[in-house]
């Protein structure tokens, strides 16, 4: 089925051209999205610096409450709102395997983290899926997205040895006051990250749980810098 996807989609560009996922009309070749859908994406403008959470505009030093005591990440990007239609090309990918969503989503997030001004990790790291999810779903969306954040911002991308080791329930299936338990001791490294600046690579942040028992494992292994990229903040 997705030979046959792609062979429609090949004939269809070359005909007519790329086209908007969003509202069919003639799009980019290098992205599938049009001007003014673009534009009207729900881009994320103001938000705190240590885990993306929306704030107002006028917030001091743009850190939320929560992050004033127990930052989430050194640095962490989102560039959407996870809400409309933003939320309807992440699950598209994660649940159909739309594809071309993750190169779109990958590319509008490295374009947000290469406007930042921050600095640029030594690797990233894509939230890892568990072997049975990942035989399941047949892919993991973090590691796309990482591949083509990764290829824009000429970094390499860290997998081996850093796994989830525990098959944990969906962490949207389950209540705020649910998560943290579900993903305790959820991940293990076994590399040298001894003085490394790592970036952990998302699709979504929601509670946040999920960064912080990667990241918390991330440091145990000796990295010294953590970093959060999410395409949309929940």
């Amino acid at each position: 089925m997705h030979f046959l996807y792609r062979w429609s989609k090949n004939i269809q560009t070359r005909l007519l051209g790329p086209s908007c996922v969003l509202c069919r009309a003639p799009a980019p070749l290098t992205q599938d999205l049009c001007a003014d859908c673009k534009a009207e994406l729900p881009w994320l403008e103001s938000a705190c610096r240590h885990c993306a959470l929306a704030l107002p505009a006028t917030a001091a030093h743009r850190i939320c409450r929560a992050c004033r005591t127990r930052p989430l990440a050194e640095q962490a990007i989102a560039a959407l709102h996870y809400r409309p239609p933003a939320d309807w090309l992440i699950t598209r990918l994660k649940f159909n395997a739309r594809m071309p969503h993750a190169r779109l989503l990958g590319d509008l997030l490295a374009e947000r983290i290469a406007a930042g001004d921050i600095a640029t990790p030594d690797c990233l790291v894509p939230v890892p899926l568990h072997p049975i999810n990942l035989r399941q779903r047949g892919f993991n969306q973090a590691e796309r997205l990482a591949r083509r954040i990764a290829r824009q911002l000429d970094v390499s991308i860290a997998m081996r040895g850093i796994e989830r080791r525990r098959a944990t329930q969906r962490q949207s299936m389950l209540a705020a006051s649910e998560r943290r338990a579900n993903i305790r001791d959820a991940f293990a490294c076994d590399v040298d990250l001894a003085g490394a600046h790592i970036a952990i690579v998302d699709d979504v942040v929601t509670t946040g749980h999920t960064v912080r028992a990667l990241a918390a494992c991330l440091r145990s292994a000796g990295a010294r810098r953590v970093d959060l990229y999410a395409v949309a903040r929940a």
